[in-house]
């Protein structure tokens, strides 16, 4: 399960063909927070139909504000926005994934962040990198995610396991005795290809100290890490621990209830489906942080909130995103929706605090890792995840699929 839809990055192109260019273009006058006015804002998903009943609660403090959300589902919200960056229509708030701030930061859309108002080091640096591109934040991180391993512990203890398994030989060691001990189907589930394959294999990569990408703009996954977290990841497949035809749209949270799958990699909304739809193995399963190779790093995902640079309530629009993004707005924000707080400070009282599994999350959070903001990061990905599948179905070697991949991305980061 994917909080957000990807599609092809093809907004520059589409956005070309309007007249949009880098540079963008000027909103007029700015109006005053204090005057009377409406802000627009568009929402995705879930957080949509959330954002609505804060609007009305912002805009009691607030009686000079009125807060207009639209809530768009991710499966248009890429279409959506570049059209209405073409058409000079953006909201004046926006969420934005991190997939999407490259593209349309090169269009020059969107306003810098107000750095004199928001403070990066009030939110998780992967957050906050989510929203930077070449060196400037166009986006105040809104809620993070990341994945954590979800390990059945009743199925660990018959399999004579009483412990998270800590490395990759002690995630593989538990996936075996899953499937000869215990009597599971499989030992792992992760995703043997299609879309967004490379968000499962992140936990691998970035732990083995591989990046896609490094900080010079250079490909790098062909490099000595990347092979051997790709030759990792592939061998639960050849071991038979993994299955290697999973379906389009496959919910692994049935499998876990099961004990077919006794392992996954998922990130904080698996909490709640676990609880509501699969009572019947309630204390029987717990969350751990991503086993090692150098060390324990999980992908850094989530949102954004941007304000356009034509819009004409900057002010006004500023001062609504910090309400949603200082310690109080992200602990209502919450209770509400339990999106993980993007501000660390939402972490140190209450449910958030208390919270056993939580807090493998926020230590998750601490070392995730966010992807470069790159206009054409979804392509760049896309040949991972064929180089994976590669791998996974046995017709190529890690070094061999990835040496492709890494020529094809050295044509797209050029």
């Amino acid at each position: 399960m994917s909080r957000t839809v990807r599609t092809a990055s093809v907004g520059i192109a589409v956005a070309l063909a309007f007249g949009i260019t880098a540079c963008g273009s000027s909103g007029g006058d700015d109006v005053a927070a204090d005057k009377k006015q409406t802000i627009t804002v568009w929402a995705m998903g879930a957080e949509g139909e959330k954002l609505a009943d804060v609007a009305k609660v912002y805009e009691k403090s607030h009686p000079n504000i009125t807060v207009k959300v639209t809530p768009v589902g991710w499966d248009v919200a890429h279409q959506k926005l570049v059209s209405a960056a073409a058409a000079g229509t953006l909201p004046d708030v926006a969420q934005m994934g991190g997939s999407y701030m490259g593209e349309f930061a090169e269009l020059g859309v969107l306003e810098p962040v107000d750095t004199k108002t928001f403070d990066k080091k009030d939110f998780f640096a992967s957050g906050w990198n989510q929203g930077e591109v070449d060196g400037t934040a166009y986006g105040v991180p809104w809620y993070v995610d990341t994945r954590v391993l979800y390990y059945r512990t009743d199925l660990a203890e018959k399999a004579g396991i009483d412990k998270a398994p800590t490395n990759w030989k002690e995630m593989q060691d538990l996936a075996t005795a899953y499937q000869k001990k215990a009597g599971t189907k499989w030992g792992l589930s992760i995703q043997p290809s299609g879309l967004d394959t490379v968000q499962n294999f992140y936990s691998f990569l970035y732990s083995a100290g591989g990046e896609i990408v490094n900080d010079k703009g250079e490909a790098v996954i062909d490099s000595p890490e990347a092979v051997k977290a790709l030759k990792e990841y592939g061998s639960y497949f050849d071991k038979g621990l993994s299955n290697k035809s999973v379906q389009p749209g496959y919910d692994v949270v049935k499998d876990f209830g099961n004990g077919r799958v006794p392992m996954f990699f998922g990130g904080p909304w698996h909490v709640t489906l676990l609880d509501e739809g699969q009572p019947q193995i309630k204390g029987k399963w717990a969350v751990a942080n991503v086993p090692a190779d150098k060390s324990s790093v999980s992908m850094a995902g989530g949102s954004s909130l941007v304000i356009s640079k034509d819009s004409e309530h900057k002010a006004a629009a500023t001062q609504f995103i910090k309400y949603l993004t200082d310690a109080k707005g992200q602990a209502d924000w919450y209770k509400r929706t339990k999106d993980l707080p993007a501000n660390t400070a939402a972490w140190t009282s209450g449910t958030l605090a208390d919270d056993a599994n939580l807090q493998v999350f926020k230590k998750q959070m601490d070392t995730a890792k966010s992807s470069p903001s790159l206009a054409k990061w979804t392509e760049i990905t896309d040949k991972v995840d064929q180089a994976i599948a590669k791998v996974t179905q046995g017709k190529a070697s890690a070094e061999d699929a990835l040496k492709t991949a890494q020529s094809q991305i050295e044509g797209l980061v050029k």
